[in-house]
């Protein structure tokens, strides 16, 4: 069978995705957010036998070496060689496709040009003759309308034909009027000294352009020669400077587009002209200077309300199902003893509570990943990035900044991961990094459980305005920090200008909604879940080992045998004993529990009978003594039953914490206490701090464990209220601030590391905002402390400081430059 590679090249919102769908059947990520197709994504079909292997290449407006998207794309172009590279273009739009098809024919590959949503040109009035383009450009002209699949036969016939010819295409060649003697001189001097099989013209232009990447092209091809090819080429591009007074690389744009205006002229015409398309009557409003600011807060408030107030809703029904798989793993592990659990057990449980804490957010996620599909695909997500560019760009940011810091939790419930993942669509490698180092910075959702947590306790009054400071003074330290990295460790980094076309709106369809939303959730499940899973194991080692000593195993096995001494001691001569003596106890226990929970929540009678019924065939004695009735000494022994219970949870509370205490997380968390307590922690937070590196949600788990109460069913607040009896509003504000900045989880460190391509990066992300939030805690609580503040005045303050400073920060050099 006949192979064939292809490569499918377009600029952002030609339906080049949907092509690559139409003819793989892949599930791609079909979407009106410029530059969402960052990787390249693979496929194949087989046609006429031929077997040919698809390659989407980002979306790009050129083939520059200026974004991560045009290198990606011409990299491939250049060393993979495909047999044919499919050109999508915009029928509706021709001119300013034509600039990379351009750029895409000087490289002498075989070229397919596709002229796709040929139904939107029509609606548009826009007729091209097809026969003209294809004499104008020198390559194969195949007008499509793909999401309808007309002209998909003629288009794979095409690519059949021209991707087994095998052949070096040269069409058009562009005129660059008064450059072309300066060019030639670059041709003849690369010609002698330089051997490759790229085209010579085109090494002459990129060349003229000072292109980094063909210099590194020369270089390898041309040895001891570089240095001398350097110096000449830039000799002639500064002689061509001074003789049209202009710079090369602007010459060369300026000559393509009006290359394109010629080709445009000749071979499209407009019958009739839209007086205003519905999509520009909307953006009258949507991108107002007044409206659409408001109309932007509107949406980012409607996508949380809905994903994170009416979302958590769902967890009612998910909960109970995660609940039940904590118990099936439960049933399947060897039961607990008294006073201890066998390890395999323990250890089993404490992963499923760690993956259950991030798989209860999978409904928050699923609707907040369905809504923020639907601004993509509406064709809204580049009316929000052109909304924000002007803040942005002055903290070192980027328009395409937007998507991933709403991901990640701009107001409140977002997740760093995929909003880090989100950062390789933007373009400017600068404000890419500037993004992924503050998103952790962001409100993450699993930061939340914390805040409620210390808002609940220490600001019960001002609950509102507590969580609002949270919402935010993260995005009022995030944009001075990113302003400051721009200028200082990202400096040298490239940058892009901002490029943003604004796509007709679309309405979006169920199916790619749901396929968007699924999508992403299933590559949460499988980069999150696996990776916080591996560190909760890490942090359960930690916490469970050395363990206790000798002694102290003794002192609770002597509280066990009084526990047990008086239980006995209360049901002597009660009928029931003998079905409670030795192992008998335990196996009544945990049969009271099972019960327990079986009952739980149900209130149809004839589904209790059902439960009870289950429960008589399985233990008819432990029945009636857990659920006496009027029995009078099965009540007898259901109260002596229940104080056993309570003093045995009293005492694995107990050795929980002091295993905690002792533990090597333990003895790090007080290793630190010189440290930290200028921030007002001690152990007990420190742990709960270092618990967080696994998932933001363990430190709230963690501090259950260590706040222990004798007292059945007492909440985590109350605990902690009465354990810390020296906390005050001042040291919960400072530990707010510190989980706000504090690094982020092992998953987002991790990720930070796959986006950079660096450990260096991953390491600086972490230290950085250890750092930082260490130093903001003990500022806001020391200052706070000599000036005698209570917590919601230094609330009050900070957030005006923070504000001042971002102000001050943002008028500091406010020129973006593009290097």
């Amino acid at each position: 069978m006949n192979k064939v590679l292809m490569a499918l090249a377009g600029q952002p919102n030609c339906g080049k995705s949907t092509v690559f769908n139409t003819l793989t059947g892949a599930n791609q990520h079909v979407a009106n957010y410029p530059g969402v197709t960052v990787d390249k994504m693979y496929g194949s079909y087989r046609k006429n036998g031929v077997k040919v292997e698809v390659v989407d290449l980002p979306g790009t407006y050129s083939l520059t070496s200026y974004s991560l998207e045009e290198r990606v794309s011409r990299n491939f172009i250049l060393h993979d060689k495909p047999d044919v590279v499919v050109n999508v273009m915009d029928a509706s739009n021709l001119k300013r496709n034509l600039y990379l098809t351009f750029q895409l024919l000087e490289m002498e590959i075989p070229v397919v040009v596709n002229l796709n949503m040929m139904d939107v040109a029509h609606r548009r009035g826009v007729e091209i003759d097809f026969d003209c383009l294809e004499r104008l450009l020198g390559a194969p002209v195949v007008p499509t309308t793909i999401k309808k699949g007309k002209g998909k036969k003629n288009l794979i016939n095409t690519i059949n034909k021209v991707g087994l010819s095998k052949k070096k295409e040269h069409g058009i060649k562009i005129d660059y009027g008064s450059m072309e003697p300066f060019l030639d001189e670059i041709e003849k001097m690369l010609a002698g000294v330089c051997e490759t099989d790229y085209p010579a013209r085109w090494l002459a232009v990129k060349l003229m352009e000072a292109d980094d990447e063909v210099e590194k092209i020369i270089r390898r091809h041309s040895a001891a020669g570089f240095d001398a090819i350097k110096a000449r080429v830039k000799q002639i591009r500064r002689a061509f400077e001074a003789e049209s007074d202009e710079l090369p690389e602007r010459h060369i744009a300026y000559a393509r587009y009006k290359e394109a205006d010629r080709i445009a002229g000749e071979s499209v015409s407009v019958k009739r002209k839209e007086a205003s398309l519905l999509s520009d009557k909307i953006d009258r409003i949507v991108c107002h200077k007044i409206f659409g600011p408001l109309i932007l807060v509107g949406v980012v408030y409607a996508l949380y309300h809905l994903s994170i107030v009416e979302g958590y809703k769902l967890t009612n029904y998910t909960w109970p199902l995660l609940a039940k798989i904590k118990s099936l793993t439960a049933a399947i592990m060897p039961p607990p003893g008294f006073m201890t659990e066998p390890m395999v057990r323990s250890l089993a449980l404490w992963f499923v509570d760690s993956v259950n804490a991030l798989l209860n957010y999978v409904p928050i996620f699923f609707i907040l990943f369905a809504l923020i599909a639907i601004l993509e695909d509406t064709g809204y997500m580049p009316r929000m990035a052109f909304l924000l560019d002007r803040l942005f760009k002055r903290f070192g940011l980027h328009g395409q900044s937007t998507l991933p810091m709403v991901l990640g939790g701009i107001y409140v419930g977002g997740c760093a991961v995929p909003a880090i993942m989100a950062t390789k669509g933007i373009p400017d490698e600068r404000a890419r990094f500037a993004t992924t180092l503050i998103i952790p910075m962001l409100n993450c959702l699993a930061k939340i459980p914390l805040y409620i947590l210390m808002i609940n306790i220490y600001f019960a009054q001002h609950k509102g305005l507590a969580m609002m400071f949270m919402a935010t003074v993260t995005i009022f330290m995030a944009l001075p920090v990113a302003k400051i990295l721009s200028l200082t460790i990202l400096k040298d980094k490239e940058t892009a200008p901002f490029i943003m076309e604004m796509p007709p709106y679309h309405l979006p369809t169920i199916r790619g909604v749901l396929g968007r939303a699924v999508e992403r959730i299933w590559l949460f499940l499988k980069k999150i879940v696996t990776i916080v899973a591996a560190v909760a194991i890490v942090i359960f080692v930690l916490m469970q080992f050395p363990g206790l000593t000798e002694d102290r195993n003794a002192h609770y096995a002597d509280e066990t045998k009084i526990a047990k001494e008086s239980f006995y001691k209360k049901i002597a001569g009660n009928p029931y004993a003998e079905y409670v003596q030795g192992d008998s106890i335990m196996a009544l226990i945990l049969y009271n529990e099972r019960y327990k929970k079986a009952r739980m929540g149900i209130k149809n009678k004839e589904k209790a009978r059902t439960v009870d019924a289950r429960f008589i065939s399985e233990n008819e004695n432990f029945f009636k003594i857990v659920k006496p009735k009027k029995d009078k000494q099965a009540k007898k022994l259901n109260r002596a039953l229940k104080k056993l219970i309570s003093a045995r949870k009293r005492i694995l509370r107990q050795i929980k914490a002091e295993m905690i205490d002792n533990s090597f997380l333990g003895k790090i968390g007080r290793s630190l206490e010189p440290v930290t307590k200028y921030a007002g922690f001690n152990w007990r937070v420190n742990v709960a701090l270092l618990s967080s590196f696994a998932a933001k949600e363990s430190s709230v788990a963690t501090l259950g464990a260590l706040y222990q109460s004798d007292e059945e069913g007492e909440t985590l607040e109350k605990r902690m209220e009465k354990t810390e009896k020296d906390f005050t509003p001042l040291h919960a504000l400072s530990l707010l601030l510190v989980m706000a900045l504090f690094p982020p989880c092992i998953a987002a460190v991790l990720t930070i590391k796959i986006q950079t391509g660096s450990v260096k990066w991953m390491l600086f992300s972490m230290f950085y905002q250890m750092f930082l939030g260490i130093v903001v805690a003990s500022f806001v609580f020391t200052v706070g402390n000599l000036l005698g503040l209570t917590g919601l005045q230094a609330m009050g303050i900070f957030f005006c400081m923070a504000l001042t400073f971002t102000i001050i920060m943002g008028l500091i050099n406010p020129r973006h430059e593009y290097q």
